[in-house]
């Protein structure tokens, strides 16, 4: 006598939960990451005021870098709280009439400082046709805003981003489109979804928690639209579209009214020192601080520039981030090390990421020091100090 039980769906339901606590692994430590960016620069900033040598100049701007980056992790935090509210069904729409230019215009207004410093070509597609929707303005300008500011961080330098709107039969669709670096084909239906990371696509963004494309399917479906994205594989672009259902809009024959697009448009007793870091504020504050004991800073903000001014200006150190777009801070080191001049270059990692495999690869990358975010301003120049200087 014998007994066969099917286990099937026990099994593909232990399968989806290993899933599930892996994404929400990467989500918890990408998040650290991200917390950590910004604590880099406000800490440094911080050592800066406090060391009484700084002129007026230097005080407003390492005031302006606090409250930047303080401003930064204030949004990271609210998108947390938006999906939580999403998520649990307590998030309420602020219906009211709003005009689609007013949308577009704030969507690019808020996106302006990612695309210009990237110099990414922006062109806009508005209809001729004056387009007022009965939605939440502020929620359907963060959608709007969240498209935009993720094309531009998968985009590199120099790229092209279209952004615009177009009225179909049954939909207002409001679209995105890149020639950034494309979504691979098992990534496609994923790409929504909460704790999922791409991970070819990391080291050539600008971070993020990951949690922004969920953010705007959910605020989307509130609006009781849907949205779709659409590539033709890695390295090939992609484009992101909203579709608005036509029952929340009223159109009014006008001209077009176009939105105005923004294209971007000799050595102390220190060591000449590269740093090399996506995060503007953290580079430029921590840059302040080393120039006060003397060192000559070279600053970069992608891996292919540090990697270029590195062999221009050949510093005696190198503080690479690691998720730097272009070229990764490891790629960066395994290519200095390979130059004829790099192999008396002191190279330090400085990453949110600070497990004992990050620091195994970081030291296989050739990093002589590896050091977590955010990073104490006496630790560094202990490591600094220490380096002997150069006949």
């Amino acid at each position: 006598m014998g007994v066969h039980t099917d286990i099937t769906e026990q099994r593909l339901a232990e399968q989806g939960l290993r899933q599930a606590n892996t994404r929400k692994d990467v989500f918890l430590a990408t998040l650290s990451h991200e917390l950590r960016n910004p604590l880099a620069p406000i800490r440094t900033s911080a050592r800066f005021l406090e060391s009484g040598k700084l002129g007026p100049q230097e005080t407003a701007r390492s005031h302006a870098i606090i409250s930047r980056q303080v401003r930064h992790m204030a949004s990271l935090l609210d998108d947390l709280l938006d999906v939580s509210r999403i998520t649990r069904g307590v998030l309420v729409l602020k219906r009211e009439p709003v005009f689609l230019l007013s949308v577009l215009e704030g969507a690019v207004e808020a996106a302006r400082p990612s695309i210009d410093s990237k110099r990414h070509v922006l062109n806009l597609e508005c209809p001729a046709e004056s387009i007022e929707m009965d939605a939440d303005p502020v929620r359907l300008t963060q959608v709007a805003t969240n498209l935009l500011t993720n094309a531009a961080k998968y985009t590199d330098p120099e790229g092209t981003i279209t952004f615009g709107a177009r009225l179909e039969a049954d939909a207002l669709v409001i679209y995105v489109r890149d020639t950034g670096i494309g979504i691979a084909p098992d990534m496609v239906n994923r790409v929504f979804e909460m704790f999922t990371q791409v991970q070819a696509e990391a080291e050539r963004s600008e971070g993020g928690l990951g949690i922004g494309l969920a953010l705007v399917k959910g605020l989307v479906e509130l609006h009781g639209g849907k949205v779709e994205v659409h590539s033709a594989g890695f390295e090939r672009g992609c484009e992101f579209r909203v579709f608005l259902p036509r029952s929340i809009v009223r159109v009014l024959a006008r001209e077009a009214q176009p939105v105005t697009p923004s294209n971007g448009a000799g050595l102390t007793r220190g060591h000449r020192v590269l740093i090399a870091d996506d995060n503007r504020d953290g580079a430029e504050s921590l840059g302040m601080l080393l120039e006060l004991s003397g060192h000559e800073i070279v600053l970069a903000h992608t891996g292919p520039d540090a990697f270029k001014l590195c062999a221009e200006h050949r510093p005696r150190i190198g503080i690479l981030d690691i998720g730097m777009p272009g070229m990764s801070g490891f790629e960066v080191a395994q290519r200095i090390r390979a130059a004829p001049w790099g192999a008396e270059t002191v190279l330090i990692a400085v990453t949110g990421y600070g497990h004992d495999n990050d620091k195994a690869k970081a030291q296989a990358a050739g990093f002589n020091h590896h050091l977590t975010k955010p990073v104490d301003p006496g630790d560094l120049e202990t490591l600094i100090n220490a380096v002997p200087l150069l006949q």
